[in-house]
């Protein structure tokens, strides 16, 4: 891979590098509107545990005893609906969610301050900063601003935004944010190395944070690793860079190993019980016929990355031999490959996924496809690299058609609720939306009366 390849599109003059900017952030502008306007609902039971978890941790408690675990249960009752659900009682007498914690601890801040619908946003922010810096000095003008519209543009992305209380958008714009800004560290080869290693280090922090919300998404982490590892002499990275980078993700895998002993009991346990998740290459064929079809409903740029992948592997075989041309190739094969490995890596973990099988055929696309989300910023560049290979009309009927879809999605997934949900009367804006109407019947053995507070709410009082 060489860093000095020049991408193919013509370097940008100041006022189209403004114009690009301003296209960029009035689009997210727009994304963050589509969502704020429509109020909010709690569409499964992993909504209410998280919320649990975000109260409980307001008040500076991971774990319950049963007093405090009671009387939450009953403070998020008090406007009717579900309680607490998805929650374990440990062999050690404490309550503890069944989720992987990263979640609230990036989320309780804009709890505390009654603004909990404005967290996806902080960090879909992230991503899209992440994504123009990284997409533009990959592939030149107006990549930035076609990789942050592509990214906000889905209906995974919209539907998964607006729902305050899910991690899902959160770890996936961490995702983006981190492969955005390693993609900027590496291939800046004429940055000072200072700022280099600053902006790797955020990358890495971010993927970090990513896997910390959700444990599979080590699978990012891992391809990031292996990646520096691999082009960072070709990058004329520092090996005093590299290892600080490295540092802080074995820093962070011995902190989640503490973790996870202190509150599960050994360092490789979670919140599940043993058994409850589980993978298996029998579930392959099975999700394979169903998946494609909500993929591609609720993230139609999958079908652009792909095709960016034929393009370049193409242009690898065409153009070998050729100078410059072949060292651009080579260069975008490499890219191309890193963030492949981190996008079908994680979509045939979950393509194996058993609990999927049975939940794809119930025509609820929302419950499925949020496993695969974490890889909507991976795909989001690759899809780039092919929208800015066509004609400015056509790249911007791609961005069209993208969006108009985007839309039509959200409104199909945010709406496809059961008419027997409760309601839990969270008005809507920055602070809270209108219902919390779960998918499924609570598990049983489960307490599962009441319903949480608004996000606006004063936060409730837990007993000591």
């Amino acid at each position: 891979m060489d860093p000095t390849a020049k991408p193919m599109t013509a370097p940008s003059s100041w006022m189209e590098q403004r114009r690009e900017l301003l296209v960029a952030v009035l689009g997210f502008l727009v994304f963050a509107g589509l969502i704020l306007v429509k109020a909010t609902s709690m569409l499964e039971p992993d909504d209410f545990a998280y919320r649990a978890s975000i109260v409980a941790l307001r008040h500076g408690h991971i774990l319950l005893s049963n007093s405090q675990y009671t009387s939450l249960n009953k403070q998020l009752a008090s406007t009717g609906g579900q309680g607490i659900l998805q929650w374990h009682h440990l062999s050690s007498g404490k309550w503890i969610s069944e989720k992987n914690p990263g979640y609230p601890f990036v989320a309780v801040l804009f709890y505390a301050i009654g603004l909990l619908r404005v967290a996806p946003l902080f960090y879909g922010a992230l991503a899209a900063t992440g994504l123009y810096a990284g997409a533009r000095k990959w592939l030149g003008g107006w990549a930035g601003t076609f990789a942050v519209l592509i990214f906000c543009f889905s209906g995974a992305a919209l539907t998964f935004a607006w729902r305050d209380t899910m991690p899902s958008f959160t770890d996936a714009s961490l995702i983006a944010a981190g492969f955005g800004a390693l993609l900027w560290a590496l291939l800046s080869t004429d940055a000072p190395a200072r700022r280099r290693r600053f902006v790797g280090l955020a990358a890495f922090v971010a993927l970090e944070a990513a896997v910390f919300i959700r444990y599979t998404n080590i699978i990012e982490l891992g391809v990031a690793v292996i990646a520096v590892l691999a082009v960072a002499k070709a990058t004329r990275l520092g090996w005093s860079t590299v290892a600080s980078w490295l540092t802080t993700v074995a820093v962070f895998v011995g902190l989640v190993l503490s973790f996870d002993r202190w509150a599960y009991g050994t360092a490789t346990s979670t919140g599940y019980s043993p058994g409850e998740i589980t993978f298996s290459w029998s579930s392959l064929v099975p999700n394979l016929r169903a998946m494609p079809r909500d993929l591609t409903t609720s993230m139609p740029m999958w079908l652009l990355a792909f095709g960016a992948l034929v393009w370049i592997a193409f242009n690898l075989a065409a153009r070998r031999g050729e100078r410059p041309e072949a060292t651009e190739a080579k260069r975008d094969a490499v890219i191309g490959a890193v963030l492949a490995s981190g996008w079908l890596a994680l979509w045939i973990l979950y393509l194996s996924y058993t609990w999927t099988v049975g939940q794809a055929s119930g025509g609820f696309t929302v419950h499925v496809i949020r496993f695969y989300l974490p890889a909507l910023g991976l795909i989001a560049l690759l899809a780039t690299w092919l929208v800015v290979r066509l004609a400015r009309p056509a790249a911007w009927g791609v961005i069209g058609v993208l969006t108009v879809c985007a839309v039509l999605s959200f409104n199909a997934m945010s709406s496809n609720v059961p008419s027997h949900a409760v309601p839990t009367g969270r008005g809507p804006g920055p602070g809270g939306g209108v219902s919390a109407r779960p998918r499924y019947a609570p598990p049983v053995g489960s307490p599962s009366s009441g319903s949480m507070p608004g996000n606006g709410a004063p936060p409730s009082t837990l007993v000591p």
